[in-house]
């Protein structure tokens, strides 16, 4: 069955408007209510739903009013992050108007939303008194499931697809966005299944089924190189933005390889920080800190 799938894909690509998707759920007057909004919201309320459950486990170092102040405040982030690393990192012209501001028009960065978190983080902490280190590790484990869902919701969109596929792929799609034509890796999908749904599943077996978090600074260790490295390598088959192709030509990496190879660097020092390291307290020993 597969080798005739295979050998049917490779005669013919696929064409993403005959999976029948479109990029909004439903439609009233001039308003949409789009797939990337909705994976946003479900993502940020899956996380915190997840994070209310992790630290009623043995050994959180935080209550849940820390909880809520992160929602809050990575939420903030995530958005403010995720649009200004956008400009910041690969359209710096944006700030020269009121354009930076403008959300719905797309362009979020995964890198600066990740700087946006760990400020986030950093305020809560210091505003709590809390471990921060710990406190990576407690929301480095809702972030990759959530991410999955926004890499899905581009690929409902038809955008940030791959590049060209040349020869027979089975899995090769042509976007009605592109305007080549071409079929191309459907990079997305991808990503969701790499970064996104693998490296989550390892992350939510460390937290459940180990004593990861007992090691300030593992978990998000193992977060930081997995996504660092699963974009290094994702980016192999996704097309460079065009005003970034340049980049590509020049260096022979992405923009988003060259951020990401710092990910990996920070993550692996991280690990080693946190394996060098005795772990810390035991179901018995530690408590969760009350509200």
């Amino acid at each position: 069955m597969l080798s005739l799938l295979a050998a049917s894909g490779a005669a013919e690509p696929i064409y993403w408007e005959n999976l029948g998707l479109r990029p909004y759920l439903f439609e009233i007057g001039g308003f949409q209510l789009r797939f990337y909004s909705l994976a946003y919201l479900l993502g940020i309320l899956l996380g915190y739903w997840h994070l209310s459950k992790m630290i009623k486990a043995p050994g959180a170092p935080m209550a849940q009013r820390h909880a809520d102040d992160l929602f809050f405040y990575c939420t903030l982030g995530v958005i403010l992050g995720g649009r200004l690393g956008y400009a910041a990192f690969y359209k710096p012209e944006l700030f020269a108007s009121a354009d930076v501001f403008k959300l719905w028009e797309g362009g979020m960065s995964f890198h600066g939303g990740v700087i946006g978190v760990l400020i986030a983080i950093t305020w809560v902490a210091w505003r709590g008194g809390l471990n921060w280190l710990r406190i990576t590790d407690y929301i480095a484990v809702n972030v990759p499931l959530a991410y999955m869902l926004g890499r899905l919701a581009n690929f409902v969109n038809g955008e940030l697809y791959g590049r060209p596929v040349e020869g027979g792929f089975p899995l090769a799609m042509i976007f009605p966005t592109d305007p080549d034509q071409l079929p191309r890796h459907p990079s997305q999908l991808y990503q969701a299944g790499f970064e996104g749904l693998l490296l989550g599943l390892l992350l939510l077996a460390m937290f459940w089924k180990t004593s990861a978090r007992y090691r300030p600074g593992f978990l998000v260790g193992i977060f930081t190189i997995g996504m660092g490295l699963g974009r290094f390598l994702m980016e192999f088959f996704r097309e460079p933005d065009a005003h970034l192709a340049h980049v590509v030509v020049e260096t022979g990496l992405s923009r988003g390889q060259w951020l990401s190879l710092p990910m990996i660097g920070v993550g692996l020092a991280v690990l080693v920080y946190a394996l060098l390291r005795p772990a810390i307290g035991s179901a018995k020993a530690s408590a969760p800190q009350q509200a």
